[in-house]
């Protein structure tokens, strides 16, 4: 009985995944649940605290933060989301193939890697970003071609100690192709790391698109993000700190929730080898 009850509990979705569940809903129906219009001006209320009719205040042009904040989650989830899996499957993809191929193929992957890795990665991004004034979708671009290493050295370690199992043997012993045992049977192996790497790359990439756009290099005005938000407050923390508080406060519960559902899929025994 005992055995059935921890069963249940490790069966049970966490908070975390709960809540980042919940936020991906509510982003995807953000114009349909925001209370006012995402360019809905309110000048009568400008800078306004939060009140019964605005939930987290209003700006300096009256528009509802609430508003923005829901609107400002699609396009910081949207970069979180969709480069995260860009660049773990670049990773993937990169790191599967050095350890399965081995030899110079795996020398020159990995020294590509130790380049990329030696290259700080938020200098970089904003080098770029002011060169290239980037949208939505180049930014997400740029943020997964920059962080695909350490899902790479991850893959690779885990594909290393694979390639030896009795079961690829097994399978080179049949006739499988290489790329058949690699796409056949390793890469379903691996898919436990492979989503961690990819949880806590969303945590990563949502915190450097914010950073980004903290420092006017990110998502532009008047597009809003949890990162331009924040750009847009710092002038007036100290007077009107909702504008602050709020998409801050998203930024730093999102990013936990994501490595909090990283760190729980990492703890989770690993499935039987086929």
């Amino acid at each position: 009985m005992s055995a059935n009850v921890g069963m249940n509990r490790s069966a049970r979705p966490s908070p975390a995944l709960l809540f980042l569940l919940a936020l991906i809903a509510g982003a995807i129906i953000a114009p349909l649940v925001a209370p006012f219009a995402a360019d809905a001006l309110d000048l009568a209320n400008r800078r306004a605290a939060p009140s019964g009719m605005h939930w987290f205040g209003t700006d300096e042009l009256g528009r509802d933060v609430l508003t923005r904040v829901l609107l400002g989650a699609r396009v910081s989830l949207a970069i979180g989301l969709l480069s995260a899996f860009a660049s773990a499957g670049l990773g993937v993809m990169i790191g599967s193939v050095a350890a399965f191929a081995g030899g110079w193929v795996d020398d020159l992957l990995m020294r590509l890697t130790d380049a990329m890795l030696s290259v700080p990665r938020l200098p970089l991004l904003m080098l770029a970003a002011a060169v290239v004034q980037p949208g939505v979708p180049t930014l997400i671009l740029l943020v997964a071609f920059t962080g695909w290493m350490e899902t790479a050295r991850v893959v690779r370690a885990d594909v290393q100690s694979l390639v030896t199992q009795d079961f690829v043997q097994a399978a080179h012993a049949m006739g499988a192709t290489p790329v058949r045992v690699l796409l056949r049977h390793i890469l379903p192996a691996i898919v436990p790391t492979a989503s961690v790497a990819t949880t806590l790359a969303i945590g990563r990439a949502i915190l450097l698109e914010s950073t980004m756009s903290f420092f006017g290099v990110g998502v532009q005005p008047p597009t809003a993000s949890w990162g331009n938000m924040l750009y847009q407050a710092q002038s007036t923390m100290s007077s009107e700190p909702w504008l602050a508080i709020f998409p801050g406060l998203f930024i730093f519960i999102t990013v936990l929730a994501c490595n909090a559902v990283g760190d729980a899929l990492g703890r989770r025994p690993s499935r039987a080898l086929p």
